[in-house]
């Protein structure tokens, strides 16, 4: 298990992404589920970055495990910001155009979609949010 704390700013996308991706080469991860799983990043790290402090600015902690049977990445999202869970938001109607669509929880669902498990839990003042993804 190997874990980076950074402050919770969108400029640190960058960071965590490289971060998980350098754990991801070491186990030989498929290019597409590299990228599904950057956008997840993408995703759920920006709106730990964008909601859970605002406005102040505090730490975020992102955890990458390498699990067995079936081989998977299981990546822990860890904020002590406001209790959020992402997955308790209906999802959107995607048979209505973009006009017509209410805004947000695109993101959410389209992590829904790739990743093959998603957990969400406050506990003990934190946000823990855990994506699995067989590779």
């Amino acid at each position: 298990m190997n874990e980076l704390t950074v402050d919770a700013v969108v400029e640190n996308i960058e960071k965590v992404t490289a971060f998980v991706d350098e754990q991801l080469e070491g186990l030989g991860c498929p290019i597409k589920a590299q990228m599904q799983i950057d956008i997840a990043i993408d995703e759920l790290f920006g709106n730990i970055a964008h909601y859970a402090y605002n406005p102040d600015v505090g730490p975020a902690t992102v955890r990458v495990e390498v699990v067995e049977d079936p081989l998977s990445v299981v990546i822990t999202f860890i904020d002590n910001g406001v209790p959020y869970d992402p997955l308790a938001m209906k999802e959107p109607d995607i048979t209505l155009s973009a006009e017509e669509r209410e805004i947000g929880g695109l993101g959410i669902y389209m992590v829904k979609k790739t990743m093959d498990d998603i957990v969400y839990e406050y506990k003990n003042g934190q946000n823990i949010l855990k994506i699995r993804k067989n590779i």
